[in-house]
C-alpha cells in the first residue's frame, strides 16, 4: 500500500523496479546502436536511410508526451491527472534528444561523404533542378541547423517551465500554479504546433524537396500524440501491478485513455485522407509523384495496409467499451498502434531513398537495429526521469476527482 508522510499526504514514490527497467533499456539500446554502427561501415547509405526513419519515429514519444501534457492542463480532464508524471517524464527527455538530431545536421553539411539523404544539400542537384534551387534560401545546411536548435529550445523551454511549476505545486500546495500551468500550456500548444510542423517539414518533408503539404506538420503531430498515448497506457498498466499505483488506476481511467486513442486514430485518419484528397485533386507535378512512388512496388502494400491496419482495425477495436475498460486488451491495442506508427514513418521516409526503383526496395536490418537502439536509449532516459518525482501530483486541485474516477 502507499505509505503516509509526515505532512499527511500519501507517498507516491516510484517503484524501485524502474531502475532495473532503465538499465535494461540503456543496455539494449547501446548494443543495438553498436550493431548499427557496424552497419555504417558496411553500407553508409543504408545506415543514413535507416537513421532518418528511426529518428522520426523516436521523436514521436517526447513530442507527443509534451503535447498531451499541455492538452491536459488546458482541458483539466481527470484522464490526465493520474498519468501526468508519465507525460512529464516523456517531455523532459527532449533536451537529450537534441543529440540524436546531430547526424541529420551532419549529413546536410556533407560530413558523411558525398552522398546526402537530403537532396537539397547536394550542390549538383541545386544546380540542375530549378525547383530545388528556388528553395535554397530556406533549404540550406546552415539555416537547417539553426532551425533545429530553435525547435529544441522551444520544446525544452515548454517542457521544463511547465513541469517545474508542477513540481513546485507538489511542494507548496499553491493552487494558483494550476492557472499558470494552464496559461503556459494554452500558449504552448500554439507554439508547439508551429514548431513541430516546421520540424516535420525539415526532417521528413524535405527528403523530397519537390513535395509540399501544409497539413503535413499536423499529420506528424497527431501521430506523435497517438504514439505517446499508446506508450503511456503500457507504462500505466505496468505501474498498476506495483505499489503505489495498484490502488490508483481504475477501469474508468483505461476507458478514458481508450477513448482518446480512438479520437487520435480518427484524427490521424482524417489528416491522412485530407492530405491525399487535396494534393491528388490539385494534380500538381510537384505533389502527385510523392503518392505515386508510395503506391508502387512493395510500398503499395504499405499504403493499402495503412488504410486497413492503421485506421480501420484500431477504429473497430476501440469502439468496444469492454475492450477499452480491460487493461490487458487495451495494452495489446497499444502495442499494435506503436507498430503501425513505425510502418507509417517508414512508408513516409523509405520511398524518398528508393524512388529510383521502388519495385525492388527492401528492408535493411539497420531499419530495425537503429529503431531499437534509439528507442532503447530514449526509454532509459524516460525511466530515469520517471523515477525522480512522485507518481501523482499530490496537490493538484482535481486530484480527488481523478482518483475517485470509476467511469
Amino acid at each position: 500500500m502507499a505509505t503516509g508522510t509526515n505532512d499527511g499526504h500519501v507517498n507516491w514514490a516510484p517503484p524501485a523496479e524502474l531502475g532495473g527497467l532503465r538499465n535494461i533499456a540503456f543496455g539494449v539500446g547501446a548494443v543495438a546502436l553498436a550493431a548499427s554502427l557496424a552497419g555504417y561501415f558496411m553500407d553508409s547509405k543504408m545506415f543514413l536511410h535507416s537513421y532518418a526513419t528511426a529518428f522520426a519515429f523516436v521523436m514521436l514519444f517526447p513530442l507527443g508526451g509534451l503535447a498531451l501534457m499541455m492538452l491536459n492542463h488546458v482541458t483539466r480532464g481527470a484522464w490526465g491527472v493520474v498519468i501526468r508524471r508519465i507525460l512529464e517524464a516523456s517531455a523532459r527527455t527532449i533536451p537529450f534528444m537534441a543529440v540524436f538530431v546531430i547526424p541529420l545536421v551532419a549529413d546536410a553539411f556533407g560530413l558523411f561523404g558525398e552522398y546526402k539523404i537530403f537532396k537539397w544539400a547536394n550542390p549538383e542537384v541545386v544546380a540542375e533542378d530549378p525547383i530545388v534551387a528556388s528553395k535554397v534560401q530556406y533549404l540550406n545546411a546552415e539555416f537547417f541547423a539553426i532551425r533545429a536548435v530553435i525547435y529544441f529550445l522551444v520544446w525544452t523551454a515548454l517542457a521544463f517551465v511547465i513541469t517545474k511549476l508542477s513540481y513546485q505545486q507538489d511542494q507548496t500546495g499553491d493552487l494558483a500554479l494550476s492557472e499558470r500551468m494552464k496559461g503556459w500550456s494554452a500558449g504552448g500548444l500554439v507554439a508547439f504546433m508551429v514548431v513541430t510542423s516546421f520540424a516535420a517539414f525539415d526532417w521528413l518533408m524535405s527528403l523530397d524537396p519537390h513535395w509540399f503539404s501544409s497539413i503535413y506538420g499536423v499529420y506528424y503531430a497527431g501521430s506523435a500524440a497517438l504514439a505517446a498515448l499508446a506508450l503511456t497506457v503500457l507504462v500505466a498498466v505496468w505501474l498498476s501491478h506495483r505499489e503505489p499505483m495498484n490502488e490508483v488506476y481504475r477501469r474508468g481511467h483505461y476507458a478514458d485513455w481508450g477513448k482518446l486513442m480512438l479520437a487520435f486514430t480518427m484524427l490521424w485518419g482524417y489528416f491522412s485522407i485530407s492530405q491525399l484528397i487535396i494534393l491528388w485533386s490539385g494534380n500538381l507535378p510537384e505533389t502527385v509523384p510523392w503518392y505515386l512512388t508510395r503506391t508502387a512496388g512493395m510500398y503499395k502494400y504499405f499504403a493499402y495496409g495503412l488504410v486497413a491496419a492503421g485506421f480501420f482495425v484500431p477504429f473497430v477495436l476501440l469502439l468496444s467499451a469492454d475492450l477499452k475498460r480491460n487493461p490487458a486488451r487495451l495494452s495489446l491495442v497499444a502495442v499494435y498502434i506503436l507498430l503501425v506508427r513505425w510502418f507509417d514513418i517508414y512508408w513516409q521516409t523509405a520511398p524518398s531513398f528508393h524512388a529510383y526503383d521502388p519495385a525492388h526496395a527492401t528492408f535493411a536490418w539497420t531499419d530495425f537495429t537503429l529503431t531499437i537502439g534509439l528507442v532503447g536509449i530514449w526509454l532509459g532516459l524516460f525511466f530515469t526521469q520517471l523515477a525522480t518525482q512522485p507518481l501523482i501530483p499530490r496537490n493538484e486541485p482535481f486530484l480527488q476527482e481523478a482518483l475517485s474516477h470509476h467511469g
